[in-house]
């Protein structure tokens, strides 16, 4: 083999037909840059490995790297090679990449500080995990996902959530979305949902042919007894604590959730994404755990560690483990079996409550500082939902919201409208406000990001 012909980086393109070879390539790359597969930047093969690649002449690629160049395409730069320019996809006027559009500050809901990731406790965890993995966890994995992670996770849920659960009825998943993918392939049908609840999740079953069903929700949670006359064979319910307005699933409407399972045969997918995080009152505990044959279990350290680590666990009826799994795959594709032995450690070792319980007082110290900074600043909004969680509701007068967001948006400032969670057939009003994710700063950017949001509500509201 020539040596020259190994020189550079990969570059796979596709030359139109029908017009000259040369021709074809300067339109290939222009083609290729102005898409942003080829991104300012990008170093370019030398000349003669492209033609290698292509069968074309060297000259011929040279020629083009040279027009491309004097077009302002490329830059070539001495013992650097050919590159991208900097500006050369500034050519076109698409919508600018979600990179540029990053906010200097973020209060967007559903994400923890991932600062404070206890990484020392995780390193020793996954040390330790990988010292003694045996041999068969760096095989093709069983789909329930490991045994030591089900074991460890099946005294956690039973004495933090009041989950029952043995860990054959536990089936490991990327993240809680994820599990709802993988019930929704499994039942089908119709599910009831949430009139407010994660756009994501409903956009999710959506995706998998699922038409969804929106029953009301208020203080008091979702309005259970709506369920019956929605024909659903499953609902998603967020029972400890409602997403996104907070309330906790009263007991007179979780008797009446159960009540309709029971009787339709129905399925409860509980997503129980932050039950960990309770701050004014006795933890509410897990719907699973009065009705287990009837509810569909979920749960996922996204908010408790990162949502880097995907690890998300669906506890089953027994009736819907067979079927998942079947839906899943004769093996693991999605979860890593040794971050599943590293999470199973630190766990076990009690690493993962001591940070729980480290988070929750700075959650809550963070949740205090939002509503009297709130309380002192703009007085005419209202904080909801704050008994637990990683969120807050403000609300606004009526007709305010977009005016809200447009203030932020220009401030650099990332919230989220309580529109955007708004199901398109809700039988709910329509109500202002902004969902404000208070965990996500480091302590370091949460004062200041606190101070932008008055200052975008005062200049708003006036």
């Amino acid at each position: 083999m020539n040596s020259w012909a190994n020189l550079g980086f990969d570059l796979h393109i596709e030359l139109p037909q029908g017009i000259g070879v040369k021709a074809a390539l300067l339109q290939a790359l222009r083609d290729a840059i102005d898409g942003g597969v080829l991104k300012p930047g990008t170093r370019l093969p030398p000349s003669r490995t492209l033609a290698h690649d292509l069968g074309l002449a060297r000259n011929t690629v040279a020629d083009c790297y040279t027009e491309l160049a004097a077009a302002g395409w490329l830059v070539t730069r001495q013992g650097s090679g050919t590159v991208v320019a900097s500006l050369a996809n500034s050519r076109n006027d698409a919508a600018p990449a979600p990179s540029a559009m990053r906010f200097t500050h973020s209060l967007m809901p559903g994400s923890p500080d991932v600062s404070a990731f206890p990484r020392s406790a995780w390193i020793s965890s996954a040390r330790r995990a990988l010292t003694t993995a045996p041999n068969d966890a760096f095989a093709a994995a069983d789909p329930r996902g490991r045994v030591e992670l089900r074991d460890a996770l099946s005294g956690y849920l039973g004495r933090t959530r009041g989950v029952r659960v043995d860990p054959n009825r536990i089936v490991i998943s990327a993240s809680s979305g994820h599990g709802i993918a993988l019930l929704a392939r499994t039942l089908g049908g119709t599910f009831a949902v949430d009139a407010y609840c994660l756009h994501l999740h409903r956009q999710l079953l959506s995706d998998e042919g699922i038409r969804t069903v929106p029953v009301s929700v208020d203080e008091s949670g979702t309005c259970t007894d709506e369920l019956a006359s929605t024909a659903a064979g499953a609902t998603l319910l967020t029972s400890a604590h409602q997403f996104p307005l907070g309330g906790p699933l009263s007991p007179a409407r979780r008797a009446t959730a159960i009540e309709w399972a029971s009787t339709t045969g129905g399925v409860i997918l509980e997503d129980d994404y932050d039950g960990e995080f309770r701050y004014d009152r006795k933890p509410v505990g897990a719907l699973q755990g009065i009705a287990p044959q009837h509810v569909a279990y979920l749960g996922t350290v996204s908010k408790t560690l990162s949502p880097a680590i995907r690890i998300g666990w669906m506890v089953l009826p027994d009736r819907l483990i067979e079927p998942v799994l079947a839906v899943k795959g004769p093996y693991e594709r999605w979860v890593s079996s040794t971050d599943q032995l590293a999470l199973a450690d630190f766990i076990e070792s009690g690493r993962f409550d001591s940070h729980i319980r480290k988070m929750r007082v700075s959650y809550r110290r963070r949740r205090d500082q939002l509503v009297a900074i709130l309380t002192q600043r703009v007085p005419e909004v209202r904080v909801e939902g704050i008994s637990a969680g990683l969120h807050a509701v403000i609300r606004l007068p009526p007709g305010s919201e977009k005016a809200v967001m447009a203030a932020a948006n220009a401030r650099g400032l990332g919230l989220e409208g309580l529109s955007t969670f708004r199901h398109p057939d809700s039988p709910c009003p329509d109500s202002d406000g902004i969902v404000v994710g208070y965990s996500k700063p480091s302590p370091s950017q949460y004062p200041r990001a606190l101070e932008i949001l008055c200052d975008t509500l005062e200049s708003a509201l006036k």
